[in-house]
């Protein structure tokens, strides 16, 4: 069965356009060569593979008869080609002031995802977090926001974990090293409530969390954030974030999702069961609270 076509019109020309750069490859031409082959500039095509802009409908044409793509494939391509024409706005485009184009992204793509991986060494994910601590996590790094935009990042999160609580929720599979339940973030109360509030949904049939202990060593080092996205139907993740101090890179190429997916398959298998990550979440408790 295909995966439904996303609702989102930037993340439907991203789909049409990685499709159209991998047939692309597979033929070994540049944009260039196919930009004279359809009649556009080779700017045109990079803008349409990146989804920043849609193919107009003779520009669909000629790629669909260029790359002689079959009935079936084409049904699905002139189906993500409409999406991405679509003008719709979404709860997130309210947030301009405080939303980065790549922040903007991963939230379009969490919305149109089934399924979620996410890896994170010092804080906990975004869509396990309590308000308190949010506030305290977004305003680090953030001194020339002002308050009112900070709780502009704060209601994002909050309207974010809407996924996970609704009656089809998005299904989270995270992993997070012990460091990331030893930082006091908003201080000794609201790290309390954090770590509470994170055994109950990890309790979620659909939250996957886990912890990697400090007692797996080198094994459970990682280098850098990051977060993969997957639909039903397709075998792996459509795209993912990279984090990093020089700031969020986006991947949608087939070799770095592959080496993302088995970093995935691999820190889960370093990391604690859900069931051993609670206790030792209920033991870091236990140990701040006990006289």
């Amino acid at each position: 069965m295909p995966p439904a076509v996303p609702s989102s019109p930037r993340t439907a020309r991203k789909h049409f356009g990685a499709d159209m750069r991998r047939r692309r490859e597979e033929r070994a031409i540049s944009a260039d060569d196919l930009a004279v082959e359809i009649g556009c500039s080779g700017s045109k095509i990079s803008r349409i593979e990146t989804g920043e802009r849609s193919a107009n409908p003779d520009d669909f044409s000629r790629l669909m008869d260029f790359f002689d793509v079959p009935e079936e494939d084409q049904a699905r391509l002139e189906e993500l080609f409409r999406a991405g024409r679509r003008r719709t706005r979404e709860w997130w485009h309210s947030y301009g002031d405080v939303l980065s184009k790549n922040y903007s992204e991963h939230i379009s793509l969490e919305h149109e995802s089934d399924e979620v991986f996410e890896c994170q060494q010092a804080f906990i994910p975004a869509m396990c977090q309590t308000e308190a601590y949010a506030w305290a996590v977004s305003s680090v790094g953030y001194a020339a926001l002002g308050p009112d935009q900070i709780e502009s990042l704060v209601e994002i999160k909050v309207k974010r974990q809407r996924r996970i609580e609704s009656d089809d929720p998005l299904r989270l599979h995270a992993v997070i090293t012990e460091a990331a339940l030893h930082f006091q973030c908003g201080g000794p109360v609201a790290y309390l409530e954090q770590l509470r509030h994170l055994r109950e949904v990890m309790a979620r049939p659909h939250i996957d969390l886990r912890v990697i202990p400090f007692s797996k060593g080198e094994s459970g080092i990682v280098t850098g954030a990051f977060t993969t996205f997957r639909s039903d139907g397709q075998e792996g993740p459509t795209a993912a974030f990279a984090e990093s101090v020089a700031g969020t890179v986006y991947i949608d190429d087939a070799l770095g999702l592959r080496r993302l997916d088995r970093l995935s398959t691999n820190l889960s298998a370093t990391a604690l069961s859900v069931e051993e990550s609670i206790a030792l979440i209920a033991k870091i408790e236990r140990e701040l609270t006990s006289p």
